[in-house]
């Protein structure tokens, strides 16, 4: 059977436009609740029992049986012996494109990272005290594909903050032996373990991994066990089991986010070849059945040529059954009256990944408010943000790029309040907060202030 790239056609000149778009952009973030009820049970069960349930849990799922938990843990002799072994032209793509991230997230440790201080004339001194992490946890994904440039873009910025210890968690599954219930223990002692991943682990500095996943992966950095030491955030993305995980654990530890599905949106004049936009398009669809890739322009007759090449493109692609059903399940080609418009509604969706396709991009990106990563011009395809640009690829979803921005040095660091005050400064403060302590009934810090008047 032919596969169809089918997303809806839409014009904002519809009586139905409003309509017709909601249903489209509608996705619940809610999980199923027999994965809610599961993934408290591991968790549960990871904190009270730490290394015996993650190898169970981790026999069960990946079919990866090992008699202890060190077994499990990769060392900087497997990063460095995979790095060696992939082939020359990965290890300078893996390389060239760390240094640029790297150099990236400097520039922006630079920018925002640093502490700061000022004196009054009295003499006290306020300020701001930058601290990193002690101890992160990245999660890389590692069952249906490996993520060797999400590795780049969670640790990177973490190294970069000066957080002192990585600590990575890839689940390595066997192929075809993963039992789904019972105690299920498969006899494999390795899994499936992807050497560029590995590789990455090297040039970005992860300090220590283990080839667990999951749920209990998840538990076992939040919580530690004898073997998995206990972290103070968590990043990077997973299945809706992980993600489960991570809202569980927050508040325990730190997280990044909660990510939905992957999206992209073209604001398009025309003016790009279609079939650049069309596999711009397919970029996102690729990843998964409710990944969302949005096309909004004023000129219908590029949007037919557009849809017409995403046709004649489709059966090319390796992964060309789930683009199909992105795209039709939640894909979108919308008429615009205007660029301007076109921006309006870009600023409705808040996405992801935004590419202003146009002649002119800086004429538009001013009118932009809401996007976790704004691409301009026509040779900035998404992709290349994905890998090697600089920037961070781990971006808000499902419209939280209206309050939520990338990942960076920031998320791996924390900001402590400096206070010194003078012999002189007291002087005003401790009149000031004694009267408005007194004002909230609380003598005791009304007196604090007043013992330090003369």
């Amino acid at each position: 059977m032919k596969l169809l790239a089918a997303p809806a056609r839409l014009s904002t000149v519809s009586a139905t436009f409003e309509q017709d778009f909601a249903a489209r952009l509608h996705w619940s973030a809610e999980q199923d609740v027999a994965i809610e009820q599961r993934v408290a049970d591991i968790l549960a069960d990871v904190r009270g029992r730490g290394d015996a349930a993650v190898l169970e849990y981790t026999a069960r799922f990946d079919g990866l049986s090992a008699p202890s938990m060190p077994a499990l843990e990769l060392t900087q002799a497997d990063f460095k012996a995979a790095f060696d072994a992939i082939p020359s032209a990965q290890r300078s793509a893996l390389q060239a494109a760390a240094d640029r991230v790297r150099k990236y997230h400097e520039a922006q440790k630079r920018a925002t990272g640093e502490g700061w201080s000022y004196r009054d004339e009295d003499g006290t001194l306020l300020g701001q005290k930058v601290t990193p992490l002690d101890r992160v946890g990245i999660y890389v994904p590692g069952g249906k594909a490996a993520y060797p440039s999400s590795l780049l873009m969670n640790a990177i910025p973490a190294h970069v903050a000066g957080v002192r210890e990585i600590v990575m968690v890839v689940p390595t599954p066997v192929r075809g032996s993963v039992a789904t219930g019972g105690t299920g223990a498969a006899t494999a002692t390795r899994g499936e373990r992807n050497e560029l991943v590995l590789a990455a682990a090297h040039v970005a500095g992860v300090t220590r991994a283990f080839t667990i996943g999951g749920a209990q992966a998840v538990a076992a950095l939040a919580y530690g066990t004898a073997t998995v030491p206990r972290v103070d955030k968590i990043t990077g993305p997973g299945n809706a089991y992980v993600a489960s995980a991570k809202k569980r654990v927050f508040g325990t530890v730190g997280i990044d986010m909660i990510a939905g599905p992957s999206e992209i949106l073209v604001l398009a004049d025309g003016s790009t070849p279609p079939d650049w936009v069309a596999m711009d398009l397919f970029s996102q669809a690729e990843h998964d059945e409710l990944a969302q890739s949005i096309l909004l322009c004023p000129d219908a007759a590029y949007i037919d040529a557009v849809q017409a090449a995403m046709q004649r493109l489709l059966g090319e692609m390796p992964r060309a059954a789930i683009i199909a059903k992105s795209l039709c399940g939640r894909g979108a080609l919308i008429h615009t009256r205007s660029m301007q418009e076109a921006c309006d509604i870009s600023n409705r969706i808040a996405p992801e990944h935004l590419e202003i396709s146009s002649r002119d991009p800086h004429r538009w990106e001013p009118l932009l408010r809401h996007a976790g990563a704004i691409f301009l011009g026509a040779w900035t395809t998404e992709s290349l943000g994905d890998y090697c640009a600089g920037p961070n690829h781990v971006l808000p979803t499902s419209g939280t790029a209206r309050f939520s921005s990338p990942l960076g040095v920031y998320d791996f660091q924390k900001r402590t309040s400096l206070i010194e005050v003078s012999e002189q400064g007291a002087q005003a403060l401790g009149r000031i907060a004694s009267v408005l302590a007194h004002g909230e009934g609380l003598q005791a810090h009304a007196r604090a202030a007043e013992l330090r008047l003369k």
